[in-house]
């Protein structure tokens, strides 16, 4: 087939068929000739053409219906369409100093400069996945605020509790932790109502299986909201926490609460050598499935306050410090983690969170095993009161710190900010 090439002079508006006021961001470029190839059969002439992506235009877009070939062809020959301009560059402000650039290989700036590239080198994620909700339950029908802790409550178990659990798996919070409020008339010296298979734990944790049967549920290993002395443990004459006969009373309560069909006990006494006894006494009774959450590094803390508000559980007398963990000390942590990983343990606790991220990165970089963080009562009390008084974002500054024990190493964090948190993370609004 004979062919030949013309140049001929072409008006873009003349083109046949082509209407160019009906293509979206395009516009006709002004005295320009095209290479227009002849084969045989009349070839519709490339254009040149200049493209605006921020242009609008009402209607349907159109293409310009130019073959791949076509439209190299009109390239090769030097027809390149016009493009935007080049940004431009922006003026510093009147009085910046003229300076060299520094001689910088490396401008870590350069991947946080835009939301994408932050997104996109984000090293820490938070999900709904992450959280732990505990959850106050008590034996009235209505639920109860409670003062030191805004938005927290005491929630009947019947009713409150399931709704409650609802509210949390529609935005993502599947796992929950029990902490009973026991009448008076039910605590004694060595906290035998612990371990009544009839008891509020027990009873709670087959209402909300029965209800929602994939629910995690972690219950709290401890004598103390059973205890007529408010301890952790069984209390001699003379003041000294009993170790071997607490862990005995501790062995039956958590295998009550694994027989209601517990996923996770959780031993927050800090007596010696209760994470093996514990294992021993589950795998006995054929529990082998259900897992132990120890509090590994649980300090003796100012920042429980509100919660043993929450229980009505302060202790009678003194106060824990010689079960739970001095506040100054580093590297007894370590001792704990390798005692609880020795008898058993399947996740290892830190509590309070926020303030010893220290303590939560040590045993992050020191066990192969999960990691959990509770952001305690003090915590959250603290953030919701610096937000009402508005003297933080709150919403912010909760999102934060949750990142921040994220980042330091938890796997998982016990928070009673769990279902707000969620709905941040959802997208909804508070």
């Amino acid at each position: 087939m004979a062919s030949s090439v013309v140049n001929v002079p072409c008006n873009v508006q003349a083109i046949k068929g082509l209407d160019c006021q009906n293509y979206f961001g395009l516009k006709p470029s002004r005295n320009v000739k095209f290479n227009c190839v002849k084969t045989g059969t009349t070839a519709r002439p490339p254009c040149l053409f200049v493209v605006r992506a921020s242009e609008r235009h009402d209607g349907l877009v159109k293409k310009i219906g130019l073959s791949d070939a076509e439209c190299e062809a009109a390239v090769v020959a030097g027809n390149v369409p016009e493009a935007p301009p080049v940004p431009p560059k922006w003026a510093a402000p009147a009085g910046t100093p003229v300076v060299p650039s520094l001689p910088l290989n490396r401008r870590p700036r350069r991947n946080r400069q835009s939301p994408a590239l932050r997104a996109a080198f984000q090293e820490t994620h938070l999900s709904p996945a992450n959280f732990v909700y505990p959850l106050f339950i008590h034996e009235g029908e209505e639920d109860t605020p409670i003062g030191a802790m805004p938005g927290c409550y005491r929630l009947g178990w019947r009713h409150g509790l399931v709704e409650e659990v609802g509210k949390a798996r529609d935005v993502g919070v599947n796992s929950v932790v029990l902490f009973p409020k026991v009448p008076d008339a039910l605590k004694s010296s060595t906290g035998d109502e612990a371990y009544n298979d009839n008891g509020l734990v027990p009873r709670a944790i087959r209402l909300l299986k029965d209800k929602y049967p994939d629910l995690v549920i972690y219950t709290d290993v401890a004598l103390d909201p059973y205890s007529s002395d408010g301890h952790d443990g069984i209390v001699r004459e003379d003041g000294v926490i009993m170790n071997d006969e607490t862990v005995y009373q501790l062995c039956k309560q958590a295998v009550s609460q694994a027989r209601a069909g517990a996923d996770v006990v959780s031993p927050s006494d800090m007596m010696d050598g209760r994470v093996g006894a514990i294992r021993e006494a589950l795998d006995a009774e054929g529990f082998q499935h259900v897992s132990i959450m120890s509090y590994t590094a649980k300090y003796a803390s100012s920042f429980y306050g509100p919660f043993r508000e929450a229980l009505d559980s302060n202790p009678r007398f003194g106060d824990k410090k010689t079960y739970q963990m001095n506040p100054a000390n580093y590297r007894e942590a370590l001792v704990e983690t390798h005692a609880d990983e020795s008898e058993g343990a399947d996740i290892l606790l830190v509590k309070p969170g926020l303030p010893y991220l220290d303590i939560i990165r040590l045993l992050r970089d020191n066990s192969s095993l999960p990691i959990a963080a509770y952001q305690v009562s003090g915590e959250y009390s603290m953030i919701k009161a610096g937000g009402v008084l508005k003297m933080i974002d709150e919403e912010k500054v909760m999102m934060e710190s949750l990142m921040c024990l994220r980042r330091a190493g938890a796997d998982i964090i016990l928070t009673y900010f769990a279902r707000q948190a969620a709905r941040c993370l959802c997208g909804e609004k508070r």
